[in-house]
């Protein structure tokens, strides 16, 4: 394991400061038991905070190890490098970002235009309590390209597709596009990042109704 660890700390040196090629990093393994479900998910959560604070070229995989209280060898049980590990959890972050809004969505009973609040202010509760998400979605723009236009593409088609529920049901005084969708991530994400992750004080629901506002003026 210890040549394995090395050779991977060389790759990951002679590819700093460029992309990788996604399509050679492999899967993860899909683990078979709940001790192991527990244990990738302890390494997930691990490299979130590692990555987070640290970036990713200047991470390793035996820190990472260390932080999730697991055996350097039980890391190439699930994952083959630390790019494989990178690119899971940009999928595994963007997944917990549509796992937050989603229940909230399903038990939303006002019009489409305040889901979209309601949406919002989940997103930004997530971002407070995640803040390294957003240095790990940065840099997957590099490490993990497909991944990070996926999360992005994925996020957008989701806004796009409720509004166009919403447009069915009269609810929506435009027809709503690709660019209202985008516009509303957009805000989304730097609301995030001003009131989640650099203001840990501001009221949330009250940054949300605020937004809400312009989209109630805008679209409705």
């Amino acid at each position: 394991m210890a040549e394995k660890s090395q050779s991977g700390a060389a790759d990951a040196a002679k590819g700093k400061g460029r992309g990788v090629d996604a399509s050679s990093v492999a899967q993860p393994r899909v683990p078979r038991t709940e001790r192991g479900r527990r244990t990738q998910r302890a390494i997930l959560d691990a490299a979130a905070a590692e990555f987070g604070e640290r970036g990713f070229h200047d991470s390793s995989i035996v820190s990472i190890t260390i932080r999730a209280g697991v055996a350097l060898g039980s890391f190439y049980t699930y994952f083959e490098s630390k790019e494989a590990l990178f690119k899971a959890l940009v999928q595994d972050m963007s997944g917990r970002v549509r796992d937050q809004v989603a229940p909230v969505l399903r038990g939303h009973s006002g019009s489409a235009i305040a889901a979209e609040g309601v949406a919002l202010e989940a997103f930004l509760r997530f971002a407070r309590e995640h803040k390294e998400i957003y240095r790990i979605i940065d840099e997957a723009e590099f490490v993990a390209p497909e991944d990070w236009r996926a999360h992005y593409l994925n996020t957008a088609a989701r806004i796009l597709e409720r509004l166009q529920a919403a447009r069915a049901k009269g609810e929506l005084g435009v027809e709503p596009s690709e660019v209202h969708a985008w516009a509303i991530m957009g805000m989304n994400v730097f609301l995030g990042l001003r009131f989640g992750v650099m203001d840990g004080q501001a009221d949330l629901g009250e940054v949300a109704r605020e937004a809400n506002a312009l989209l109630k003026d805008g679209l409705g």
